[in-house]
Parts: C-alpha cells; structure tokens; sequence
C-alpha cells in the first residue's frame, strides 16, 4: 500500500518536493488554493526570470539569515543540481552578466511553470485546486474545505505574507499560532525604505539609479544599484540590507545607511585626485575628475552644508560614506518578501512541527531571510527537494 502525503500550497517548494518524491512509496496530492499554480511564482518573472544565483555554494549558503537552518538543504540540492534538473526536464538555463541564472532568451516564464506542471503531471502528482486549509481536526488532521483529509505525511508550503493578489497572504500564521506552534509575526523585507527627501530634489531626481555603489548598514555592506524614489530607495542595493536595517529600525526610530559613491576608489585615491585637480569649481571637480553621475551631485550639493561642499577632506569622506536617514520599510504587501512565519525553533532539523508529528513545514513560510537574486526560490526548492530525500529514506 503506498503512503499518502498530502502537501498544502501550490509554489515552488511544493513543485519540488513533488517532483523528488518515490512515487513507488508514495500517492502525492497538492491541494492549492488558487484555480491555478504558482501565481507568485510568475509574477515574481515580471521583473526579469531569475531562478537561482550562480555564486559558489559556500558563499551562496552565507546570504541567508540565519543560514543554519537551509545549509543541509542547500548542500543537498545546489544551484548547479537545480540548473542541471531545469535542463533535464526541458528549461536550459544560462548565467547572466549579474550571475544570475535565467532560462535560455525566448522561454517565458508560464512556459517554465507549465514544464514543471507537465513533468509532475508525468509523474502521477496530483493537483487539485480551490483547496482551502482552514485548520486541524481534533485529531490533528487538516481540514481542506472544510473536510478532515487524513494522510501519513502532510506538508505545509503556505508561502509568506507578500504579495496577497498571488493568494500569498499569510493569512494561516493565526491558524498555526492557535493550534500552538510558535510562530513571528510578519515583516517585510526585501522592499524599499521611506526617505524624507527634500522636495526641489526629489521633483528632479525620482526614478534616477544610483549606479555602481556600495551601501553599508551595521557593518555590513551590499554592492549594486538602488533608484531614488518619492518614497525612498529602493533596489538590490538596500534589499540585501534588509536584516540590518530592520534590526535599526526596531532600535531606534530611524535606521541610517552610508553609500561609497566611489567603491573602486579608497579614500586616500580620492583624496590625491581631488588635491592635484586642475578643475576650478567643486562641481566640474565632481564630475568631470570623479565622474560622479548628476543624482551624485545633487544628493552632495543638497545634503552637504556649503562649508563642508568647499571642504575637500570632508568631502572626499562623504563620498565614500555619504548618510541616508530611513524612516520605515514599506507596506508588507509592497515586499518582494518577508520574514516571519513558523519560528525556527518549531521544527526539527528535517522541517518536521514539533507539534505535530509527521506534519512538515518549508520554503518561504519558515522564518528566514535572503536577497533577491534567485536566493529566495533556490531555497524554496533546495528545502522542497531535501525533505521528499528524507521521506524517501526514512519512511
């Protein structure tokens, strides 16, 4: 007789976990919501399709926080076995210039979700669809339209609490926090961060990038772009700051980050240009010596007292650690995604709910953080795929 499992959410670690179950040993069946699947997987395909991160796993594994708690999975299934199983099952993948990895030019991203849909499909999974988990009976069996559906296994991928229109709500964290399983309530992350710009300058510069910068925050710094918006910042940038900024934030009421301008210079380099310029004005020394773009310019001329602006030791510093006040993060629903969820400390090493024995929990509805990028989904599949290798041993 073979085994049930039930898994609860239609996203990527669902697909994934379906996907590397023993089919001999097992009848999958995926109970989604929706009347489709992997809604935020597509719209998270708007911006550009990254699947995954090209970077060696070791440092891969070190831009989750905290990171313990995704290494096996991680080490399990790499970035490299999720490209070679895309390619396998017909998605070829190449590695952008940003070492991103995206699906070969031409392939949209329904075209990868419907691949993935058909492989299953081929391996006998289950989908049903408008399945609505509301709870447990008391028997501890989970209620899927308003009926107990008794299984050996269920897993939860419920997803985290961004983007509501993709049925991404996190509206199950009070379902899960009355039955008594530790939970944190959401937060957003990976968003953009309020600013209280001046008015003459934001009406100039809204949507400007800020190109090849470094933005620092808690002694850790990110590299990459951020754009300038009425709101605040937003962009690769900050989002990787987000554990660090968020951490400021519930200290204090505002959190400051410093931007290098400048990365490729040091100090003393920019010192020594800004010493031996032939340029008369402190603009024309800006931007024709330095080659700071105009954004640059104005966020220096804005920000800068007028004797700091002709100083040229303070400036050079404030090139290379130029402050920004952050009032607050934007609306959790606004957030590529979010932290919070099932607390860390309510399951086993292997996902599994302490509370609930053989009732599992993983991808984004766990308590942990990550950049954009593909880190994100690589741990959606990476956990989907180290727990259906678990059940396959162990059951």
């Amino acid at each position: 007789m073979k085994k049930q499992i039930a898994i609860i959410g239609g996203g990527p670690s669902a697909f994934l976990l379906a996907a590397f179950l023993d089919t001999e040993k097992f009848k999958v069946t995926i109970y989604e919501k929706n009347k489709t699947a992997g809604r935020k997987f597509l719209v998270a395909g708007k911006g550009g399709f990254n699947l995954t991160h090209s970077e060696a796993i070791d440092q891969l594994i070190n831009r989750y926080t905290p990171h313990s708690v995704l290494k096996d999975a991680l080490l399990e299934f790499t970035n490299s076995d999720f490209r070679n199983w895309l390619n396998k099952i017909g998605i070829p993948t190449f590695i952008g210039s940003s070492k991103r990895v995206y699906p070969d030019p031409g392939i949209k991203p329904i075209q990868v979700l419907n691949t993935i849909l058909q492989h299953l499909k081929d391996r006998n999974i289950t989908i049903r669809y408008e399945q609505h988990f509301t709870g447990w009976d008391p028997n501890n069996t989970p209620i899927i339209n308003r009926q107990a559906v008794p299984s050996h296994y269920t897993v939860f991928c419920l997803g985290g609490g961004s983007w509501k229109v993709t049925g991404s709500d996190g509206h199950w964290l009070d379902t899960f926090s009355k039955k008594g399983i530790l939970t944190k309530p959401f937060k957003a992350s990976n968003c953009s961060y309020d600013v209280d710009w001046k008015t003459d300058f934001i009406t100039r510069y809204d949507g400007a990038p800020l190109k090849n910068i470094t933005i620092t925050c808690q002694g850790k710094t990110q590299k990459g772009e951020a754009v300038i918006t009425t709101f605040g910042l937003e962009g690769n940038a900050i989002y990787g700051l987000s554990p660090q900024i968020r951490n400021q934030l519930q200290l204090d009421t505002s959190a400051t980050i410093h931007i290098d301008f400048k990365p490729t210079l040091t100090l003393e380099a920019i010192r020594t240009k800004i010493k031996s310029s032939h340029f008369k004005t402190t603009t024309d020394l800006l931007k024709k010596e330095l080659k700071l773009s105009p954004v640059q310019i104005a966020l220096l001329k804005t920000y800068v007292s007028k004797s700091d602006y002709l100083n040229h030791e303070h400036l050079a510093q404030v090139i290379k650690a130029f402050p920004i006040e952050l009032i607050k993060a934007a609306p959790q629903d606004e957030a590529i995604s979010t932290v919070g969820g099932v607390a860390l400390e309510a399951v086993s090493k292997d996902f599994e709910l302490l509370a609930l024995p053989q009732q599992f929990c993983i991808g984004e509805m766990l308590d942990w953080d990550a950049p954009t990028g593909g880190y994100l989904l690589q741990a959606c599949v990476s956990s989907g795929v180290y727990l259906a290798k678990h059940l396959n041993k162990h059951h």
